[in-house]
Order: structure tokens, then sequence, then C-alpha cells
């Protein structure tokens, strides 16, 4: 969707469309296209919505309100996972229940799937089927679909005179409850882009009741990690702390990280190197980090960017594997299988190794062919000088 935002306040800025979910690689070139506009403030809600552009209309009910610009790329997010059937419960339920602020449409995300909208009432078969799974929490044994008579369970639902009359179908509630799983600043927990490592960062309180968290999937833009933060109360690095809670990474990197003590930024910039390798470059990634005995984020974020100056044998153990690996699978030899016991594969994968910077690890074999040392290539950090250049501090604020 397309959402058309200005400051309601000063009308004669301008305004600006903006896609929603926001694609992380636009995050920042959107902040700078609303800074003229003087909204996207990371908590203040000073974005008026003036038009909703897409398949959710029922959203041109937030028309003439303000919203937080986070708030609308979390709806955005939510909605953009939605099937049909959910699309047509949120859009019938919003317009039952006359929402018109975004932290109403927030929380209905996670409850209108409870409701049954009508929109044909010639199989009511499929109607009483789609009603009983509602009531169900989305699922039932398909034994229990056989015995269900659908037909009967739909005039049932019918002649209750319960229904409710939208532009997207006839919905009853079922009883649902609107209830307050966002609090107006702590998005619940939600990943929808794919993820490496996700970690709950927590307010260092010592009043466990006044204490707040966030969970945030890296990577993610740098400047909505400082963002999120403000949210929970968070202007410097040393007011929180980070626990890692899942991650998409060989536990042999995991095991050799410090989670709780690694600067949040060297993390996501980490992350972002990593996001994209596939299996095998990731097992390529974890015998290197074994290799250079790197335990910082910073650390293996260089190795990540640099992984083409090692060559990655998988699952090899010996010198003789390695040697026979060289002579008939490499391509750099033409061999002759009617010479096979002929050759001395260990003596010649020995006489490699001694040539080269390599060992065996659990992952298989790891060589380094780099002009720098190891601890030289991973002493240089581009991530600092990232963050230098484009101006960010550990909150995300300057």
């Amino acid at each position: 969707m397309q959402i058309v935002l200005g400051n309601k306040t000063h009308p004669e800025y301008g305004v600006a469309t903006i896609p929603f979910p926001i694609p992380r690689e636009e995050y920042g070139h959107v902040l700078e296209v609303l800074a003229p506009l003087e909204i996207g403030d990371a908590i203040k809600q000073d974005c008026e919505v003036l038009e909703c552009l897409g398949y959710y209309t029922v959203l041109n009910r937030l028309v003439g309100t303000n919203a937080n610009l986070d708030e609308l790329d979390y709806l955005a997010k939510r909605l953009d996972s939605f099937t049909s059937g959910e699309a047509a419960q949120f859009q019938s339920m919003a317009e039952k229940l006359d929402l018109t602020d975004i932290k109403d449409f927030i929380n209905l995300t996670f409850c209108c799937q409870q409701a049954t909208v009508i929109n044909d009432f010639t199989d009511l078969e499929k109607v009483g089927r789609e009603h009983y799974m509602n009531l169900n929490g989305g699922c039932a044994l398909s034994r229990e679909l056989e015995d269900l008579n659908g037909r009967e369970t739909a005039l049932m639902l019918i002649s209750g005179g319960e229904g409710t009359v939208t532009p997207y179908g006839v919905v009853y509630d079922n009883g649902m409850k609107l209830e307050q799983v966002y609090d107006g600043k702590v998005f619940p927990e939600y990943l929808y882009d794919a993820s490496v490592i996700a970690v709950e960062v927590k307010t260092i309180d010592f009043d466990p009741a006044t204490s707040r968290s966030t969970c945030l999937f890296l990577p993610m833009p740098e400047e909505q990690i400082g963002r999120m933060l403000q949210r929970i109360g968070i202007e410097r690095d040393y007011d929180f702390k980070m626990e890692l809670t899942e991650y998409e990474l060989p536990d042999e990197i995991i095991n050799r990280m410090h989670i709780p003590y690694e600067n949040l930024y060297d993390l996501n910039r980490m992350c972002e190197v990593i996001s994209p390798m596939k299996a095998h470059e990731r097992g390529k990634l974890a015998a290197a980090v074994l290799m250079a005995k790197a335990e910082y984020a910073c650390h293996i974020y260089r190795l990540a960017e640099n992984l083409d100056q090692f060559e990655f044998i998988e699952k090899i153990k010996t010198p003789k594997e390695y040697g026979q690996y060289m002579i008939q699978d490499s391509g750099h030899y033409e061999f002759d299988p009617e010479l096979h016991e002929f050759y001395d594969y260990e003596r010649y994968g020995l006489q490699r190794m001694e040539q080269e910077t390599g060992e065996f690890n659990s992952f298989g074999y790891i060589s380094y062919h780099g002009t720098m040392s190891l601890d030289e290539l991973m002493m240089e950090d581009p991530a600092e000088a990232y963050r230098e250049e484009q101006g960010f501090e550990m909150g995300g604020i300057q």
C-alpha cells in the first residue's frame, strides 16, 4: 500500500507518498523525505494521514488523524502477511467497531481472526466450516470437519441476527474483544523479514515493574534501531542490556560470541552481511571464525566481508582427504582414474598444507590466502567508519 502523509500543523510544507511496509533498504531515505515536512519523529504521532492507496481501503478511516511512522509500518507488515480471509475479517471488524485510531487498528490484527465474515450466501456448507474454524482458533481435526453439518451451523449463525453488514461482507464478531496487545509504545514481537539474530533489549532498571524491553530482529535499518530503543526510553549504549533469543547461525559462531557485551550496531552490521549467505557460505564463515578465533561481531563482520580470501572444502577431516579432493575434484588437475592407486594423496595434502595457512575443524578444511594476517584483517572496522560517516551514535541519536 501507499499512504499520503503531511504535517497537520503546517500543510504548506507539502505531502509525501510513502510505500508501506517500508523496504529495509529505503528506510533511511523515507526519513530524509519526511524531514522537510518536519514529520517522522521516532515517538510522536506527527504524520497526518491524508489518503491510503491500496487493497486495505478501510484504512482510509485514519484519514485526518495523526499516526507515528513506525506504527504505520508495523501495521502494514502485519497486514502484509494476512490471507484474503483474514483481510476480510480485519476490514469488516474495523468497520463494525468504527475504528479511527492507529493503535486500535494494530490491536485488531491480533484478534480479528475470531470473527466470521460471509461474502457468499450460496455455499452455506463452506460458511459453516469456516465459522467452526474461527470459533476454534483457526484449526480443527479433519474428523471434526467431516462430522460437521456446515449448512446447519451456518443457518444457526445467520438466524441469530447478530451480523453487521459492512462493505466487506456480513460480519459476526463471535464475542471478540479488542484487547490492548500494543500499548502505544512497545511493539509486540513480530518477525516480518528473515532475520539472522533476534535480541531482546531491556532497560536497566532496578524496579522490574518499570523496566521495558523490545525485540529486535537483525539485520534492520540502523536508523530504525535507534528509534526502537527510544520507544522504550533508551538514549545511550549503557542504558540497556541485551539477550539473545533466536538465531540462524551455526552454534560454533554463537558459542564464541559474547552477545550481552556486544556493540548492538556491530551486531547488526554482522547480520547484514551474513543475511544473504546460503547454508554453505555460513558453514565456510563458521570455519573461518574458528580458524581466526574471532569472538566479536566486528571481527566476524570483517571475516564475512572477506570470505573470498578463504578456500573451504566442506566435511573433509584429514590430509589424505584434502589431497584426494585437490587431485580428483578441485578441477586444478587432470585426474586419471586408472592411476588412482599410484597417487600419494596424503603426501600431497601435507605438502599443500605446509605452503598455506590452513586447518581442519568441525566444518572441514579452511585455508586463508589474504595478504595481511588474520589479526590485521579483523582489526579493520569499516562498520565503525560507516557509523561515523552517517553520524550515528549508539542510541541512534546525535
